[in-house]
């Protein structure tokens, strides 16, 4: 059985494969364009987002993609008078520890010169401007570094054991799955397809892509296919014989009901960025020795972060903490969670905002989903070609699928139509492992990872 043939076979209708479609459809003028997946679009792990973003990065091709993916997001929700919810909240690192303030200061410096936008000191909270609620404030750039002062003024909700917070400004969050169909939506306009089916091989001739079949034993004649596979992005790269580097790391999300506020709804993406202990009792200590679990024990690792989720009348609260590094050879599903994850979060949620302490003695019912951070060792995306000529990378995402996938479906489709590519275009190309330098300078950057 065959179909008809298509200028390009994108294989995955996640978040990547969706701004694929859209650039290469709606923005490049590709109208025979097919999106292959065996699932309805959205719904394997782009659903299970933060739904943040943020140039905030440690390194320059980071925050050169992400300024570029941000500027495609503001102009799509100006365009649509804000379809998918873009807020401006911005991120707030916060801690309790002087020498790690002074580090984050140091930090931001090098950030702001890497392109972030300009870093602005506050004592006392003179000068500073809170975000606004709602809307995105193009205004609001760069990072305002916090004293204990200011913190009082304008985050008095935080802990008083805080002595200072950095406020990315450029950052913020949005509805991933409004974005992802609004993407799929116009690209169906512009004469792209969804197909529901999974593709089971890519055939070559001549080394080069002329076609793919799917499960069902039927074939689309095409040289161009795209790997947007998400988790199964190693998989999939097989089928063209490339050994893909990534790996795949368990992340979890915790949702709530926060009906004591303890977060205010106008709050932004709050980050605790000390490590810590968590307060047991000493009943609840021996309970986890007697369970095996010594490892919520000891010191725990920083960045415990949370959200308010949903309008201003809304109660819920998103949080999250990697507090393991779980990494799986491939992905599972459904995910193996850690039944305490709710209780271990809530606790380090408490450390910050100390309101929340009554949570951890009383949990509200919880919902706990989460997916894979599919991703390369240094943390950066693929984007390109992969592999014999007509095939091509959109992946490896990691925790910051949503905030750059309209940067890289814009990279992914300047690569296949032949545009003049951007001077960031060579660190997300599978053929940057090749380069030497390359190596040197990603291992030398931490990854910015949350």
């Amino acid at each position: 059985m065959s179909r008809p043939s298509a200028d390009v076979v994108i294989c995955g209708a996640g978040i990547a494969g969706a701004s694929a479609a859209y650039h290469l459809s709606v923005k490049r003028g590709i109208d025979r364009l097919l999106v292959v997946d065996p699932r309805p679009p959205l719904t394997l792990t782009s659903d299970k987002s933060t739904e943040c973003y943020r140039n905030w990065w440690p390194n320059q091709p980071m925050v050169e993609l992400m300024n570029r993916s941000i500027d495609l997001l503001e102009d799509l929700a100006h365009e649509t008078g804000n379809a998918f919810g873009l807020n401006r909240r911005g991120y707030l690192y916060a801690t309790a520890d002087p020498e790690r303030l002074q580090r984050m200061s140091a930090q931001a410096e090098e950030t702001a010169a890497l392109g972030g936008g300009v870093l602005r000191v506050h004592e006392g909270g003179d000068g500073y401007r809170p975000s606004d609620s709602h809307g995105f404030d193009r205004a609001l750039d760069g990072a305002d570094l916090l004293d204990a002062d200011a913190l009082r003024t304008h985050f008095p909700y935080l802990t008083r054991a805080a002595v200072g917070a950095l406020h990315v400004r450029r950052a913020g969050w949005f509805s991933a799955q409004g974005l992802g169909a609004l993407m799929l939506e116009r690209a169906g306009e512009a004469g792209a397809e969804m197909v529901k089916g999974s593709v089971s091989s890519v055939e070559t001739t001549g080394g080069a892509v002329t076609g793919v079949t799917l499960g069902d034993g039927s074939t689309i004649a095409t040289d161009c296919f795209i790997n947007a596979a998400g988790p199964y992005l190693g998989s999939v790269g097989k089928m063209v014989g490339v050994d893909l580097p990534v790996l795949a790391e368990i992340h979890q999300k915790l949702g709530f009901r926060d009906h004591l506020r303890a977060l205010p709804r106008e709050a932004p993406m709050v980050i605790w960025s000390d490590s810590q202990e968590l307060d047991w009792t000493a009943e609840e200590r021996a309970g986890l020795e007697a369970e095996g679990r010594t490892d919520l024990l000891g010191r725990m690792p920083v960045f415990c972060h949370g959200r308010p989720e949903g309008g201003l009348d809304s109660q819920y609260v998103l949080a999250l903490w990697e507090y393991h590094r779980q990494i799986m050879g491939d992905p599972v599903f459904p995910l193996p969670l850690d039944p305490l994850y709710p209780e271990v979060v809530i606790k380090g949620m408490s450390t910050m905002i100390p309101a929340m302490t009554a949570y951890a003695e009383s949990l509200p019912t919880p919902t706990v989903d989460g997916g894979y951070y599919l991703k390369t060792e240094e943390n950066r995306p693929l984007i390109g070609p992969c592999g014999p000529p007509g095939s091509h990378v959109i992946g490896a995402f990691s925790g910051f699928g949503v905030m750059v996938a309209a940067g890289a479906g814009d990279l992914l489709a300047g690569h296949i139509v032949g545009d003049v590519l951007p001077d960031y275009a060579p660190a997300f190309s599978l053929s940057r492992y090749d380069d030497p330098a390359y190596l040197a300078e990603a291992n030398a950057n931490d990854s910015g990872q949350l």
